[in-house]
């Protein structure tokens, strides 16, 4: 169980990166969602005991993370947002260099243990090609293997399908959701796709805060009935956006399409826009929405 308690970060200025944020991880994946600058790589970065908050307590499994941040690294599996790789170096010579740094022992040898993450990662094809020959779902992957050294129980990932093309995306989803059958799996993400896919419970974050602790069932349920589409000319976007709540304003084959949040009462007094009709509503919606309140752009 990783357990967050009051976390507070003052960078000087002062910017105020997290304003006392609480929260509960237990085993499975867990999603952090906001968008840039929303405070998740602090949080991130603390959790890892790479950065020591100003106030505040995180324990894993029993360890004080910010009284000794060594005890957690002994249980940290960790891929940051921006992963630096030496592109001359094969990927086992890369991945074998990063297990000497994170003092990983191997019984049987790092040689040994190398093939075997890259097995895990599917990279044994690719071991002797190099990092620079590499796609980004191929370096994401690689880090997630040097992630995997010593068998960690947590996992950290920082953005880690940011930049990756559909088919690099999901098999690395399966990968993820792979590694969470059986250890702690924190994601932080501002893409709402990757929630939605892999997370059970999600908390929404903005300005340092959290403002939503729930599942993505749950969050989309609030909405229910309260979601309408239709497709609206270029010249009448402006007094749509005007007199609605639009959640989302989308182009679908070339033609404008505005999803707008409606309450019941209002939808039952006759406010609906002409030609727009109920649809279900998704993460997105619910994410969206929460950025607005909350003074943030999407």
């Amino acid at each position: 169980m990783l357990e967050i308690r009051d976390l507070v970060k003052v960078y000087p200025g002062p910017v105020a990166a997290l304003q006392g944020v609480s929260l509960d991880v237990s085993k499975g994946m867990f999603g952090l969602l906001g968008p840039n600058g929303a405070g998740k790589t602090t949080l991130m970065r603390i959790v890892a005991g790479l950065l020591e908050p100003t106030s505040g307590t995180v324990v894993f499994n029993g360890e004080d993370i910010v009284s000794d941040p060594r005890r957690i690294r002994r249980q940290l599996g960790y891929l940051p947002q921006d992963f630096g790789f030496y592109p001359h170096l094969s990927g086992e010579a890369m991945l074998r260099y990063l297990l000497v740094l994170k003092g990983v022992q191997a019984p049987q040898g790092l040689k040994k243990l190398a093939a075997e993450l890259l097995e895990r990662v599917n990279l044994t094809y690719a071991a002797r090609r190099k990092v620079k020959g590499y796609s980004g779902g191929m370096k994401q992957r690689l880090g997630i293997a040097q992630a995997l050294a010593g068998n960690p129980r947590l996992i950290i990932v920082d953005e880690p399908t940011a930049g990756l093309d559909p088919e690099e995306r999901i098999r690395f989803y399966r990968l993820l959701a792979e590694l969470a059958e059986d250890r702690t799996v924190l994601l932080s993400t501002h893409i709402v796709e990757d929630i939605s896919v892999l997370c059970p419970r999600v908390a929404i974050m903005y300005d340092g805060r959290f403002v939503a602790d729930t599942t993505p069932g749950e969050a989309r349920d609030r909405l229910a009935g309260t979601i309408y589409q239709g497709e609206v000319a270029k010249e009448d976007l402006a007094g749509i956006e005007r007199r609605y709540r639009i959640t989302q304003a989308i182009l679908i084959e070339g033609r404008n399409q505005v999803r707008v949040h409606m309450p019941a009462e209002e939808a039952a007094s006759g406010a609906v826009p002409e030609g727009f009709a109920s649809v279900a509503p998704t993460l997105e919606d619910a994410y969206l929405l929460l950025a607005q309140a909350n003074g943030a752009g999407s």
